[in-house]
């Protein structure tokens, strides 16, 4: 009879991403075929409706190769949506979720693997160094260390969610149901029997990167708002200190007023500018809130699919 091989996804949403996935897929097989060539597999691209030919080299490659299968949404859900979803659509004993653009190492595969069949049932990759922008790296540690000092949970810094998780824990993130999973947090918050291993980001291999300003955003404020009160907790502090300014200001040009200048004139400037500016921040950091727990009550889907390929075929 023969043994049981144990099986292996591997996880890679794309969003155009035409000059990586063919060389990414040909890494993937090398891995697969020499250091872990005891185990079966699949790689399972998910696409967030690419526009520069992805989709076409994704369907040469199901088409080519068995061990590839692909899932096409109908439009861009997002960073964290999709690749979620897409772990959530794998079938291995263990998923490892990584990027298209190689700053995920491939040869790091056989260590998440390694510390997997020791017993771990998640194993995290996390930037220990980078060769990104010297500014965008200093920017994205000082938010891991905010978020974790504020956190009700601990948070794993530079942590992306590259790593690997076993089927049991695949299996609780199905069962979240969660219309707006943020994955890093899951990860700390219920990820049992967890390690991590350091690992150098390197820079992309071809493309540009897809993150902004706006994504960079809403992926710092989606930590914030699930995780952590401390925007809520800091206004009200704030309204306090603003309070106290605002009377010491305003008591001081009661005093040092001249001429006949009214006194309801002379209040009038800073406390109109201060209030003005709470307003302001508390609306803000309210507002994410209730974005928040908008998206959440709607129960929307993660994703909607427009096809899948591959699918049909025997592991």
């Amino acid at each position: 009879m023969e043994k049981y091989r144990k099986h292996i996804s591997v996880l890679v949403p794309t969003y155009n991403e035409v000059g990586n996935v063919v060389p990414l897929c040909a890494a993937l097989e090398k891995e697969f075929t020499t250091s872990l060539s005891r185990f079966d597999y699949d790689i399972l691209f998910i696409d967030n409706a690419s526009t520069d030919g992805t989709r076409e080299l994704l369907e040469e490659l199901c088409a080519k190769n068995p061990h590839v299968r692909a899932i096409f949404n109908t439009q861009n859900f997002g960073q964290f949506n999709s690749p979620y979803y897409g772990i959530c659509q794998t079938t291995g004993d263990c998923t490892v979720s990584m990027c298209a653009d190689f700053q995920d190492p491939v040869e790091m595969l056989p260590r998440l693997v390694e510390k997997w069949e020791e017993g771990y049932l998640v194993v995290c990759a996390v930037k220990t160094a980078s060769r990104e922008n010297a500014v965008l790296r200093f920017l994205r540690t000082c938010y891991y260390k905010l978020i974790k000092k504020a956190s009700r949970v601990a948070q794993i810094e530079h942590f992306t969610g590259f790593g690997l998780y076993d089927k049991s824990f695949v299996e609780v993130m199905r069962a979240l149901d969660d219309p707006t999973p943020f994955l890093r947090g899951i990860v700390a918050e219920l990820a049992p029997r967890r390690v991590e291993i350091p690992y150098t980001q390197a820079r992309r291999r071809a493309g540009r990167t897809h993150n902004n300003f706006a994504t960079l955003y809403d992926a710092a404020w989606q930590s914030f708002t699930t995780y952590t009160k401390l925007p809520i907790r800091a206004i009200t502090v704030l309204g306090f200190l603003l309070l106290a300014l605002g009377v010491a200001w305003g008591a001081t040009l009661c005093f040092r007023r001249t001429g006949d200048t009214p006194l309801g004139v002379v209040l009038l400037s800073p406390l109109m500018l201060l209030c003005t500016a709470l307003v302001l921040l508390s609306l803000g950091a309210l507002g994410e809130y209730v974005l928040t727990l908008r998206e959440k009550v709607m129960r929307r889907p993660l994703v909607v699919e427009e096809r899948r390929i591959g699918f049909d075929r025997e592991d």
